[in-house]
């Protein structure tokens, strides 16, 4: 279910992302984004990677993954893009039907 909340994905992500997706739901900040195939493709494709991980260990790891590459050195936006659900996420977002043939745990090959 995609949401338009600016307010909820802003206070989450400090005004960082367009979007955030929390199991079951896609939040966005601009509502002309409902029509945007990429991004959303992007987010669904997060929305698998919780279902796999049924859901709290996704979030621990994806929030795991951020800290240890933070204090590696990494700013903000380097921690945030190798994280490996995000590697997986923007390496594909442009195929709209990656979803159809993506291997169970795909995200596995970016850790």
């Amino acid at each position: 279910m995609i949401i338009f909340a600016p307010w909820f994905v802003n206070g989450i992500t400090f005004g960082f992302a367009r979007a955030i997706t929390l199991f079951p739901f896609v939040f966005l900040t601009r509502v002309k984004d409902k029509t945007n195939a990429q991004l959303i493709n992007h987010e669904r494709i997060h929305l698998r990677q919780q279902l796999e991980l049924f859901v709290i260990p996704f979030y621990l790891l994806y929030f795991v993954e951020y800290i240890l590459r933070r204090l590696k050195g990494s700013d903000h936006r380097q921690a945030y893009r190798a994280i490996s659900f995000e590697q997986e996420a923007f390496n594909h977002e442009q195929q709209l039907d990656y979803l159809a043939f993506r291997p169970a745990f795909a995200f596995w090959k970016y850790l």
